[in-house]
């Protein structure tokens, strides 16, 4: 394979993350004739079957997904590249890529919002998952992280807000089992923990309650919070996400059950007018997230 073979490569590539003919071509800027015969000679280059074709669109094989993968990383290579390059610019527009776990969602996409407003120029894309997008191959221009500090080389990282925790029934959960009365109470309920305890206020509890009264696990806090609202036990939540709902708070936040949250961005784009316009947005929206 050559440089020159990178147009059929990124044809490849863009199928399989659509997952047909059509989509690719659009997003390529090319006619669909165009892509199967990028496809068509990619495999018969390689020897190798690269998609499986059916009725709802294109598959890729096992060899299909390891070309794929290299041309992913690629792709994302070229995309930071450009990314530094036209960071120098300025003005605040094109694309913004904001990445943070989905329980920020009510307080960032307000801000996401009003930032796009002020700058109409900008395409925000707001990537919510609990993978850890990587900085430094230009998947993300911001990263929103919680828990403990980053530390992966060549990121800027900044603190921005304390996360409070209290633990809460149900009332679902208080009608059948009653609430405890303190901690001496709390090897006679049912609690929701996560199934690997990180956070400050997971740790606690494994401390603090009988591991088989630890009777839910999840590895996501939206299952967490959802377990909880469902009445499968006591749990921890944060305040901004039960305040304002019927859960009924068996023990208020404390300071060691805080859990602090990070503004990470590259170096290497940390100084460009698009990322530190959003960032100072961010950081003066975050003023007002009083008892979060």
């Amino acid at each position: 394979m050559s440089f020159e073979d990178w147009d059929e490569i990124r044809t490849a590539f863009q199928v399989a993350r659509l997952g047909t003919v059509s989509g690719a071509a659009e997003v390529l800027g090319v006619h669909h004739a165009t892509v199967i015969r990028h496809i068509d000679a990619l495999e018969k280059r390689l020897g190798a079957r690269l998609f499986q074709r059916h009725a709802r669109g294109y598959t890729p094989t096992e060899a299909g997904r390891d070309l794929l993968l290299v041309a992913q990383t690629t792709e994302e290579q070229f995309n930071q590249l450009a990314s530094r390059i036209k960071g120098l610019g300025e003005t605040v527009a094109g694309e913004l890529v904001v990445t943070s776990l989905a329980g920020f969602s009510p307080l960032v996409t307000p801000v996401l919002a009003s930032f796009q407003e002020k700058h109409p120029g900008v395409i925000v894309r707001f990537l919510t998952d609990m993978r850890l997008f990587r900085l430094d191959y230009g998947e993300a221009h911001v990263a929103i992280r919680a828990g403990a500090m980053p530390e992966e080389p060549d990121n800027v990282v900044q603190p921005l807000v304390r996360m409070r925790h209290a633990l809460y029934a149900a009332p679902a959960y208080a009608a059948r089992q009653g609430l405890p009365s303190g901690p001496q109470d709390f090897g006679l309920h049912r609690f929701v923990g996560a199934d690997v305890p990180r956070a400050p206020y997971h740790r606690w509890m494994r401390d603090h309650v009988p591991a088989d009264r630890i009777t839910f696990r999840a590895s996501e806090v939206a299952a967490l919070e959802d377990a909880v609202r469902a009445g499968a036990g006591l749990g921890f939540l944060p305040v901004m996400s039960a305040s304002g709902s019927d859960l009924i708070e068996i023990l208020p936040p404390r300071p060691e059950w805080e859990a602090p949250v990070w503004l990470v961005t590259h170096v290497d784009l940390h100084r460009t007018l698009k990322v530190q316009s959003f960032l100072n947005h961010l950081k003066e929206a975050a003023r007002s997230w009083e008892g979060i």
